[in-house]
Formats: C-alpha cells, structure tokens, sequence
C-alpha cells in the first residue's frame, strides 16, 4: 500500500494564489531536492510521519471542508504523490499542488490545480527549473515567482514575455518576505503594466511565521 512522509496536515486559510482567503486543509510532505534562499519551511526538509493514503484522506475529512492543498517541502519528491493527488480528486476534493517547478509535473491528474514556481537567480535554483514542464500547464494553473530584487524582477518579466506565460495561465509575483519591500514589487508592476498577479502571504499578514498556519 503506498505510504507517504508527511510533515502536517493542517487547516487554514489559503494565503496565496487565486483562491486565498478560502478555508483549505494542508497536506505537508516531508523532503525537497531544492535549497533556495529564502525557502520558510525548512522544518519539512526532514522528519514527518509516515501515512497510507487512506489515513491521510481520514485525517482530511475531519476538517470538513472542499480545498486540499498539497504542499512541502516538494510533494512530487515522493514517487507516490500522484497517487495521493488522484485519490484526493476522487474523494471529491478541489485538490492543488505546490510545486517548486524542479520536477515533472506530467504525472499529475489533470483535475489537480498546479501552482507551480519559476525559480528566480536570488533563489540560487535557477538552473533547477524543469522548463518542459511549461508545456503541462493549463488555463486553470498557475506560475509564481517569487521576487528577491530588482534583478529578479526583470528576469521574471522576461520569462512572461519571452514564453507568453500570461497566455498559458495565471501568473503571480510574490516579494520575498525581508529581501523586498512589497511597495517596491507592486509599483513595478504597475509602472510596467505586466498582465501579472500582486500576491502578499496572507497567513504571514495574519499569523506571523507561526507552523501549521
């Protein structure tokens, strides 16, 4: 029976994305490839629970509510991920999954909404980016970058332009929590005119750097 390591499971409000605000229960996986600069869960690199798939649903249904957001970590680290994603969909779930962009997406169900990360040069991944991984995103996915400085910033608008990612799905510029100021971020966009999404952490507005939040 397929197992998983998982870090939490936890309810919370989405913080980020194009269904923040809505009440979402939290499938944390242990492990990621990656080690980026301003990475805020380190604590899920290592450690976590081993779970089926079943307990894992279980533990779920107890929060009674329709958003599951898969996330790490790097869920799609663990080979079994898209089982879990498949099992959630079929459960009745509105399922997504957090993905730093550095492993193949191909494998996901297609009813999952995959959030996935362009990683920037300040995140010292650059060259981990899957780039045919662009190719298995649909209307209903999304791309995020997370901006560090001003560097990052026109490297970000390059790739939207250079790969008409705004034609290919939503995209969101998000300002690294202490390396940008978010006043910064917003007025470049605007300046720019970018056919962008602004996004702040609104767990973090809320709660800080509190786990399982």
């Amino acid at each position: 029976m397929p197992r998983l390591r998982i870090s939490e499971i936890f309810h919370s409000l989405q913080g980020e994305g194009m269904t923040a605000g809505e009440r979402t229960v939290f499938v944390r996986l242990t492990g990621c490839p990656l080690r980026c600069s301003y990475c805020d869960t380190e604590y899920a690199f290592k450690g976590g629970e081993w779970m089926s798939i079943h307990e894992i649903l279980d533990r779920v249904a107890e929060f009674d509510v329709l958003q599951v957001c898969v996330t790490g970590g790097e869920p799609l680290a663990q080979c079994d991920c898209p089982a879990l994603l498949t099992t959630l969909c079929d459960a009745g779930y509105e399922v997504s999954l957090e993905t730093a962009g550095a492993m193949d997406i191909s494998a996901v169900d297609p009813r999952v909404v995959k959030v996935m990360d362009l990683k920037t040069p300040a995140s010292g991944e650059l060259d981990r980016n899957l780039w045919a991984n662009l190719q298995h995103l649909t209307g209903r996915d999304q791309i995020k970058f997370v901006i560090c400085d001003q560097t990052d910033y026109r490297w970000a608008t390059s790739q939207v332009a250079d790969h008409r990612l705004d034609r290919r799905c939503a995209v969101l510029f998000s300002p690294a929590a202490g390396r940008i100021l978010p006043q910064d971020l917003a007025d470049w966009i605007l300046r720019d005119r970018l056919p962008v999404r602004f996004q702040l952490q609104l767990h973090k507005i809320l709660w800080g750097d509190e786990r399982g939040r």
